[in-house]
């Protein structure tokens, strides 16, 4: 007699994540293969693939792939995954499922030091602006939880999400009245910083890829490393307490993992809106509440996102183009209505 196989909701969940991840890792190639041949000139992908392996400095396809296309496409990936996973881990710590990268102020720092290197110093390069945007971030990710955490034992929890939130969102309101300030009464300034703040990965070169790979590669794996502490952060500090973990280190280094992708990601591209709020989403729409799946899954949806983003906005006028925030921004607000309308906005 055959005994019918009972129904296991663990084992099909953790199928469905694995097909999902199947499904995703093959978009994510394509997708970076169709940022390095498509832009204002398409070329084949057996161009690509010589340049890759056969590279020729007197082939003009073969020198825009290495120098041009190529790092933007590394810088694409990071950006990507490092504003999607920050997100994930964002609406974790505060359990907020609006929270994005700038709600502890991230965003604001690094637009405030980006500034003040123009207006003080008279640095207009890519280079020198991200060195000063991601040393803003970092500090102003430390003010916060300096702030957050003032007052509050270690028993009680500390720095607490409502604290996080409320102090990221008045340091944010003060340092964009400072910008504001700067900005109106120095016009060069002003055109700088608009050019900067609109977020776009044209300007990118090899030496900013080496520069921030070590900084991504090392939050990716703090992120991967406070993935199951934040899931028992998600049940509440009561139970996070309950359960052993140290509520205070956890975010602590979510604070910390934080302020290196989205410091980092600002710092080069540019402040780049939506992509930490909306990919958290769609990611758990798909894998339910386990922040580890979840973090996986930011990662791909980031890149796909903001390189598919970068694509179109290199295509849809040639020879010019459109910079990726102003695509991510167009297509994050409708995308996001529909999220919350059709997929609701599930429990972080």
């Amino acid at each position: 007699m055959i005994r019918p196989v009972p129904f296991n909701i663990n084992t099909t969940m953790t199928q469905k994540r694995i097909f999902g991840f199947m499904i995703l890792s093959a978009v994510f190639l394509g997708v970076c293969f169709a940022s390095v041949m498509w832009g204002a000139r398409t070329v084949s992908l057996s161009i690509v693939i010589d340049a890759l392996f056969h590279f020729d400095n007197t082939i003009a396809d073969h020198i825009a792939i290495q120098k041009l296309r190529l790092p933007r496409t590394y810088i694409g990936i990071m950006v990507g995954a490092s504003l999607g996973v920050s997100g994930a881990i964002m609406q974790a710590l505060t359990r907020n499922p609006l929270a994005d990268p700038g709600l502890l102020g991230v965003n604001a720092g690094a637009s405030l030091f980006a500034v003040l290197a123009i207006w003080l110093l008279g640095f207009t390069t890519t280079q020198h602006l991200a060195g000063f945007a991601f040393v803003g971030a970092g500090l102003a990710s430390v003010f916060v939880y300096a702030l957050s955490n003032l007052g509050q034992g270690a028993i009680t929890g500390g720095a607490t999400p409502i604290r996080l939130a409320l102090a990221g969102t008045a340091l944010s309101a003060l340092i964009y009245a400072i910008i504001s300030g700067i900005i109106m009464s120095h016009k060069e300034t002003l055109e700088t910083y608009m050019f900067w703040v609109l977020g776009s990965l044209q300007i990118s070169q090899m030496k900013e890829v080496i520069a921030i790979f070590p900084l991504f590669c090392l939050a990716m794996i703090g992120a991967l490393w406070v993935s199951r502490s934040l899931n028992a952060v998600a049940l509440g500090d009561d139970t996070t307490i309950a359960l052993g973990e140290n509520i205070n280190h956890t975010r602590l280094l979510s604070l910390l993992v934080i302020a290196l992708l989205c410091g980092s990601a600002v710092a080069i591209a540019g402040p780049i809106a939506f992509v930490g709020l909306v990919i958290p989403h769609m990611a758990r729409a798909w894998v339910g509440t386990d922040q580890r799946w979840i973090i996986i899954y930011s990662f791909f949806l980031g890149v796909i996102v903001l390189l598919g983003a970068d694509i179109v906005g290199r295509i849809i006028l040639p020879p010019g183009e459109i910079e990726v925030g102003i695509i991510v921004a167009l297509m994050g607000g409708p995308v996001f209505i529909w999220i919350v309308r059709t997929l609701k906005i599930t429990q972080v």
